[in-house]
């Protein structure tokens, strides 16, 4: 316990910021992929999988290459003042966002929220990186990824109870995000010295970045771990971008309503669109859960190792937990799965930032945090693909129903919204919706795209062994 008094208020400020930020921002998110594609009977907008693919993807994308460039603003203009714009952009996209339903005007919005969420992403790693040493470095990043996740678990859980209308799940994540306001007159920048206080005029500061870009780019072995990094993130993100909506269309969730429904009726009441059904993001946000409860002991476990060796491990364990949570329909299954994966997550993710952060000259850690993003951006276009183009062939329930109609010749009236649909295909064909899932399910194999997203994490996990051993061998 001796190690958290060494840790100075900034940094516990800087970590309540984030846990509220992250909380405002995974209400929404891990709800995300099902408002897009969710049938408008219950207030989804009925894109596409390779609809949501794109916006997910692209969106978020753009939202973790920005801070390459912010990253060096706040260093050169103040942390406090970018944070306190990111805040303003942060409540007016929330609020605006669910007020467009065309693809175009939810993009347009996604990519105004992501500014947003891009200005405050590299301000506050850095803080973490500036007010802890090499002693503390990653027991700091430990708890600066578990308060990451206590915001991520708490997100949902409390925007899921409003789930019945889509607009207050976007207005409860506006309120949280207010509440950094309060806090932001606590919060003292780090290690700011008076020449990165100095103002330069903002063409000088652009300039800058760019040629610390150049700088950067011409350093290979960090331009390939950065690469290797993106497929991590690429089967990662489906935690987000296709789990719910897997879980949604696949997953028998009856025997965990049925537990809740005889120990803790609240989370069954509560968490729950339907007699006998759990809420998808519910599901898959145990993860957060998980953390929560393990990372302080999973960091301590992994403080010793080096940041590369912890990857390795990390990204092999969470390659294996997120490719078994597409393979069965059991949610006790699926929620072993995700474990296994979120154990991996714990060891491994952390790492990615106190492995930059400790490389980082010391006057350019929100800079470096910035280029931290850049697999994170690469990532999100691959998981984009996945969950749209891929997800949508290989595994989409709705695709799938549409398959199965065409090679039965069944005739089904247009106009109708997916549930609705659905359950006119499983009439025809007398069936219930559930037998006609488990017939989708048997006939169409949805879940072989489990190999995919395990190939491209072993694939990460050989590349990085790699690097460590030939390219990196004098760290």
């Amino acid at each position: 316990m001796n190690v958290f008094s060494k840790f100075p208020r900034t940094f516990w400020v800087a970590n309540t910021i984030e846990l509220f930020e992250r909380w405002a921002w995974y209400g929404f998110f891990m709800l995300f992929a099902n408002y897009l594609t969710g049938s408008s009977d219950l207030g989804g907008l009925e894109f596409s999988q390779s609809q949501k693919g794109m916006l997910m993807g692209v969106g978020t994308a753009i939202l973790y290459f920005l801070p390459v460039l912010t990253g060096a603003i706040a260093d050169r203009y103040g942390y406090k003042k970018v944070l306190f714009l990111s805040f303003i952009i942060y409540v007016s996209a929330f609020i605006l966002l669910p007020m467009f339903s065309t693809f175009t005007g939810v993009f347009l919005m996604y990519l105004y929220l992501a500014v947003g969420a891009a200005l405050f992403k590299p301000i506050i790693q850095a803080t973490v990186a500036k007010t802890t040493t090499d002693e503390t470095s990653s027991i700091g990043f430990g708890i600066f990824y578990m308060m990451v996740n206590v915001g991520a678990f708490f997100g949902p859980m409390v925007t899921l109870l409003f789930k019945g209308s889509s607009h207050l799940i976007f207005y409860v994540s506006a309120g949280i995000i207010m509440l950094n306001f309060l806090l932001l007159p606590f919060y003292k920048e780090p290690g700011r010295n008076e020449t990165e206080k100095q103002k330069s005029p903002i063409l000088q500061t652009f300039s800058e970045i760019f040629r610390n870009m150049g700088t950067i780019l011409k350093d290979g072995k960090f331009i390939i771990f950065l690469c290797i990094v993106a497929g991590f993130w690429a089967m990662y993100h489906q935690l987000f971008f296709t789990l719910p909506v897997f879980v949604s269309q696949w997953v028998d969730t009856s025997a965990l309503y049925t537990f809740f429904q005889t120990y803790i009726p609240f989370i069954s009441d509560n968490y729950s669109p339907a007699p006998g059904v759990m809420d998808a993001e519910f599901v898959t946000n145990m993860d957060a859960f998980y953390i929560i409860l393990f990372q302080v002991l999973v960091s301590s476990l992994v403080m010793k190792l080096k940041p590369l060796h912890s990857m390795i491990t990390g990204f092999l364990v969470c390659s294996i937990g997120m490719a078994l949570t597409f393979m069965s329909q059991n949610v006790l299954f699926t929620l072993v799965a995700i474990l296994i994966f979120g154990l991996g997550e714990m060891a491994g993710s952390p790492k990615i930032s106190e492995y930059i952060g400790r490389i980082a000259p010391a006057d350019k850690k929100a800079l470096y945090m910035g280029y931290s993003f850049i697999p994170v951006f690469l990532g999100n276009l691959l998981a984009g693909i996945i969950s749209g183009v891929v997800y949508q062939k290989m595994s989409d329930k709705v695709e799938l129903s549409h398959r199965f109609v065409t090679e039965k010749g069944l005739q089904i009236q247009e106009g109708l919204s997916t549930n609705a649909y659905f359950e006119e295909v499983a009439r025809q064909v007398n069936l219930s919706p559930h037998e006609l899932t488990n017939l989708l399910w048997e006939t169409y194999n949805p879940s072989h795209i489990w190999m995919v997203l395990l190939a491209i994490g072993l694939i990460a996990v050989v590349c990085l062994f790699i690097y460590d051993r030939i390219i990196n061998k004098e760290q």
